[in-house]
């Protein structure tokens, strides 16, 4: 009579607990599912918006006949085709892929304040674009995007490879954001001397570059820069499982079967060409590699990759969108840099994780 009195109470146990996990999984799914749409509208809401404003105002029907119809008067038809939607697309594509940058490079360095800006990873892909623009413009007058890329990459790789030399002798996360920050400035102080040499006309297209902007983007732009960050993010997704192995300690990751010599190579590479991207077209944008996987994170309420890094694309695509259309409009018709922006807004939570992370201990 006891042993049926204590097996009837282990299976209400049993239930209550069944109840209460599936109880919390539906929660945490709603949860995902409420970010996510907000994401959504938010990325479409903010694309019409980004097409309406503009030194010409175009109505919101308006907007919608062209884009679904490209019915409209040529002028109409040419602003928003050929000018402002290049740009929007650009601006989603390239914040998405800076967010997931920095996500990948925090998993690496285990650290929430490591960013490709922070690391100079973002001032080495500058200094080699540098570079390579002004001895091939004066030889060959002009310069495919795929160069800029290769060259950015380039600059991204020798920046993160010192880093990992200092990390070996520096084990201090501390002391590598200070080591990442110092070579950020040598990167800046050399693209400085080498436009002291430049000629006057390449030094106008580098000063616009090195600021940090969307604008001039062409549907040439969008090809290539959607098809690579297109690709680097697919890989990303596929070392999502490996990723949340890596998150749980570098031992549980290797007893679950992961070459972390191999991963840790795969998560420079993926980081770099994603940085290297964003830096070829837009330049060097500070703060949302730091600030933005912390938001995703933050709002799904989980740090789980395969949850996270659609999500971390997404939020740094409405966030780029929105500094970009602040960028555009705030002192119009001046246009400020988009690194000014984001800096504003992104230097804010930045400040605010370091005091948090401060306080637990």
């Amino acid at each position: 009579m006891r042993k049926t009195k204590e097996t009837i109470e282990q299976k209400k146990q049993d239930t209550l607990a069944a109840g209460s996990f599936h109880s919390e999984n539906f929660r945490r799914r709603s949860r995902y599912i409420f970010v996510f749409l907000l994401l959504i509208c938010a990325f479409f809401a903010i694309t019409i918006l980004n097409i309406n404003t503009g030194s010409v105002h175009i109505p919101v029907p308006k907007i919608l006949h062209i884009l679904f119809t490209m019915d409209g008067s040529v002028k109409d038809v040419d602003i928003i085709w050929r000018i402002r939607l290049p740009r929007v697309i650009m601006a989603a594509v390239l914040g998405g892929a800076l967010a997931l940058s920095g996500f990948l490079l925090q998993t690496f360095f285990e650290n929430p304040i490591a960013g490709p800006y922070v690391l100079g990873i973002s001032s080495g892909a500058k200094m080699v674009v540098a570079l390579v623009m002004i001895l091939y413009l004066q030889q060959m007058k002009t310069m495919s995007s795929y160069a800029l890329i290769i060259a950015a990459f380039i600059g991204s790789l020798m920046s993160t490879g010192f880093i990992l030399l200092v990390s070996k002798r520096i084990k201090s996360m501390a002391a590598l954001l200070v080591a990442g920050i110092m070579i950020g400035y040598i990167c800046s102080a050399v693209t400085d001397f080498v436009v002291t040499f430049a000629d006057d006309s390449d030094i106008v297209n580098l000063h616009n570059w090195s600021l940090g902007s969307f604008s001039g983007m062409s549907w040439g732009n969008v090809q290539i820069g959607f098809v690579v960050i297109a690709v680097t993010s697919v890989l990303t997704m596929l070392l999502s499982k490996p990723i949340g192995a890596f998150q749980l300690g570098e031992a549980y990751a290797q007893s679950m079967g992961v070459n972390i010599k191999v991963f840790r190579v795969a998560l420079i590479m993926l980081s770099s060409m994603l940085s290297a991207c964003v830096t070829a077209f837009a330049g060097p944008i500070s703060f949302v590699g730091i600030a933005v996987p912390f938001i995703a994170k933050g709002s799904l309420g989980t740090s789980k990759p395969i949850v996270v890094i659609p999500g971390a694309f997404l939020c740094g695509a409405v966030f780029c969108m929105i500094c970009d259309l602040i960028a555009r409009t705030a002192f119009a018709p001046i246009e400020l840099s988009i690194s000014t922006v984001t800096s504003v807004f992104g230097a804010p939570i930045v400040i605010y994780m370091m005091m948090r992370k401060h306080s637990r201990y």
